[in-house]
């Protein structure tokens, strides 16, 4: 089956988006953190694994061993490092 009943083309899909609200202002500035996130926590993990004193401040005190490391503590990294950390 290769046609669909909801299929639409380019120009009726432009407007329907058109027709979206923007989205709040936060959430374009989350999705624009993301990458720089991921990429801090991937250090940081790297980090984790080579350094065991460095994995236990992180076990110990996440924020506290982030800052010492160099990082602001924002709640999208804390909640990707612990991510990372528990699949380990």
């Amino acid at each position: 089956m290769t046609e669909s009943r909801f299929e639409h083309d380019e120009e009726a899909l432009g407007r329907l988006l058109a027709a979206l609200p923007a989205p709040p202002e936060t959430w374009v500035e989350a999705a624009a953190s993301l990458p720089k996130t991921r990429q801090d926590a991937e250090r940081i993990v790297a980090l984790a694994e080579e350094n065991e004193q460095f994995r236990a401040g992180l076990i110990a005190n996440l924020e506290t061993a982030l800052r010492e490391a160099g990082y602001e503590p924002n709640p999208p990294l804390l909640a990707e490092i612990r991510a990372r950390l528990e699949g380990d």
